[in-house]
């Protein structure tokens, strides 16, 4: 299959996201339609049942009420015995008609109990009560007892077949209110059931459609990023996955293609410090021996003729002296310049105050002479090579002798602590250096001043710029200083320290 047939990743999440979507929205309806066909049982059962069957009742009891005050009006003949019949006739009517708008007629039931009823006080109750109006209370003859009594009991059967269609209606609502709630239940429970299958399916193909092939790249270039760069990334998924992986392809190869050029580039880097190496040699000895003749013979000259030629001469011969010594003295710095870095020795634990007190003891006559006071206090040990360091301090110590004011020179050399790093300050109380030089002074042969005022060859700041950096540390110039001139740096705290305190403080956190 080729890149353009795979479908994309976004495809496969929409049509994810529309299954799911799909598949809720069949849960919500079907739920919906199963509460409400809930919701209508409950309301058949509980707002028009029960009230059919109270109203059922009102009617039965009304009847009797009739039958009732009739009754104790033929016995008594007593105009009050006729209310209840009177009300009940009343309250009948009104029960029937609730019952029709609750359930209906059933069948016309509820209407052939209006009709007996009516034919029970048409041919019975009415008569009745005119005869006892007339000829007052009384038993009545036994045949119209027998009469009234055949014409209330068909009443009385028709009620309670009305009370037994009601119940029957009660007790087929109960069942469609249970088999309802039980349909919605197990419609839930499978609707559950289904969506937990709907979404494990899903995420099984999300896995195996897109995680997994994300997953399989990200192993891949985890392998390409751990050095095996000849590794050919091959990946299996949606189109953004293959193209990510394709691109991965890509920068791998311009890796590999970089990496051929970097060999060569290191070949050609080995080649030329060889070359430089042969050429430190050459300059160390076959260089430096010509010039030592050169030096020695101009000197000589010195001696022997000096003052018996003219003042010129002399003057030509002290040139040729001095700029022997001087190119002597920039071949020597040279020398120690690409030896930086280039000539290890052993690292060793370095400590500094040791080895600033030796160099002011090879100072001391620089320093009798200027009446120089130079203090250095609690300097740390480091680790590191002893003899560039010492060659640092000195170049900064030379310096702040060599540029001092027109007061007594004071230099004073602290360090504090800075996290990981040592923090170093050199400040000497000299004729300082502009702030738009502070980048300067660091190049090699880059001088402030004329040789002639203060003689070097420009190499020093450039050696200990070297030395530092060597070392794994910075060197700058501090520039908000109202006087004089700072230099600050940073070494690493050896790792005999770091590990001593990590110990020191697991023992105190064990103690507490």
């Amino acid at each position: 299959m080729t890149l353009q047939d795979k479908l994309p990743a976004s495809r496969l999440l929409i049509g994810i996201v529309a299954v799911l979507l799909a598949m809720t929205a069949i849960v919500i309806s079907s739920t919906v339609i199963a509460l409400d066909s809930l919701a209508d049982a409950r309301e058949q059962s509980i707002d028009q049942i029960a009230p059919t069957e109270r109203r059922a009742k009102d009617l039965n009891r009304s009847l009797l009420d009739q039958e009732t005050g009739l009754r104790g009006f033929v016995l008594t003949g007593e105009q009050s015995f006729l209310m209840p019949y009177l009300d009940g006739q009343t309250a009948a009517k009104q029960a029937a008609d609730d019952v029709r708008g609750l359930v209906g007629g059933l069948d016309g039931r509820v209407d052939r109990i209006a009709s007996l009823a009516q034919q029970w006080r048409t041919e019975y109750a009415d008569p009745t009560i005119s005869r006892v109006r007339a000829a007052g209370p009384g038993l009545e003859p036994a045949g119209d007892t027998d009469r009234g009594r055949r014409l209330f009991e068909q009443v009385r059967v028709e009620v309670n077949a009305l009370q037994a269609d009601i119940g029957g209606l009660g007790v087929t609502a109960r069942d469609e209110l249970n088999h309802t709630a039980g349909v919605v239940l197990w419609l839930v429970i499978g609707m559950g059931v289904l969506l937990v299958a709907v979404i494990g399916g899903l995420s099984l193909l999300l896995y195996r459609l897109l995680i997994g092939p994300l997953a399989e790249l990200a192993e891949q270039v985890r392998q390409v990023a751990s050095g095996d760069f000849e590794h050919e990334i091959d990946v299996h998924g949606p189109r953004e996955t293959v193209m990510l992986g394709e691109d991965v392809n890509a920068m791998r190869r311009r890796i590999v293609q970089e990496l051929a050029t970097l060999d060569a580039a290191s070949a050609e880097l080995q080649r030329s410090n060889s070359e430089l190496e042969q050429f430190a040699y050459v300059a160390s000895h076959d260089l430096q021996e010509p010039l030592r003749k050169v030096a020695s013979f101009c000197q000589l000259l010195q001696r022997r003729y000096g003052g018996k030629l003219d003042d010129r001469a002399d003057q030509y011969i002290e040139f040729a002296v001095d700029g022997a010594k001087r190119m002597q003295g920039l071949i020597n710095d040279l020398l120690a310049f690409s030896r930086v870095g280039r000539i290890t020795r052993e690292r060793t634990m370095v400590d500094l105050g040791e080895i600033v007190r030796h160099l002011v003891d090879s100072f001391s006559e620089r320093i009798e002479e200027t009446n120089a006071h130079i203090v250095a206090e609690n300097l740390p040990s480091v680790r590191g090579e002893a003899t560039l360091l010492s060659a640092m301090f000195q170049n900064l110590i030379s310096n702040a002798l060599k540029f001092r004011g027109s007061t007594d020179p004071i230099v004073n050399i602290e360090a504090e602590r800075d996290g990981d790093m040592w923090k170093f300050s050199v400040h000497d109380n000299g004729i300082g250096i502009e702030p738009e030089y502070a980048d300067r002074i660091f190049v090699i042969f880059q001088r402030l001043h004329p040789k002639d005022a203060y003689p070097g060859t420009g190499i020093g700041l450039a050696m200990c710029r070297k030395i530092v950096e060597y070392h794994g540390g910075t060197i700058w110039l501090k520039t908000d200083v109202d006087a004089g001139t700072t230099f600050e740096f940073t070494l690493p705290v050896a790792e005999e320290d770091l590990a001593s305190e990590s110990a020191e403080e697991d023992l105190v956190e064990v103690s507490r």
